[in-house]
């Protein structure tokens, strides 16, 4: 099994994002199987995420809308994001972070 984490901070700020839902998905014959969900904490992190197999394709939905609200009372450019990525064999965790300014993001795989 494979632990899976993220955090959000927002470069336009340079401070981590508390309270941004969270969504870890599987992606089944059937579709999108919801796996778990929690909401990043004061630090912008997601610790509370279930493990997944090896070999899975997994998605990370970030439900950024609320937190662009609370901003401004103009509407999110990005109501949300998602990543979705392929978990590899005898990988033991991935840390993927949400870098996210109100008109643009990036991903990577950290550490």
């Amino acid at each position: 099994m494979t632990g899976i984490s993220t955090h959000v901070l927002d470069t336009s700020l340079g401070r981590p994002v508390e309270g941004v839902p969270v969504e870890l998905a599987l992606q089944t014959e059937g579709g999108w199987q919801v796996l778990g969900t929690c909401a990043t904490d004061s630090d912008g992190r997601a610790k509370d995420l279930p493990a997944v197999e090896a070999g899975s394709v997994v998605r990370l939905l970030f439900d950024t809308g609320a937190y662009f609200a609370r901003k401004s009372a103009e509407p999110p450019f990005f109501p949300e994001v998602t990543i979705v990525f392929t978990v590899a064999p005898a990988q033991h965790h991935y840390h993927v972070p949400l870098l996210l300014n109100p008109f643009g993001y990036s991903v990577y795989r950290g550490s």
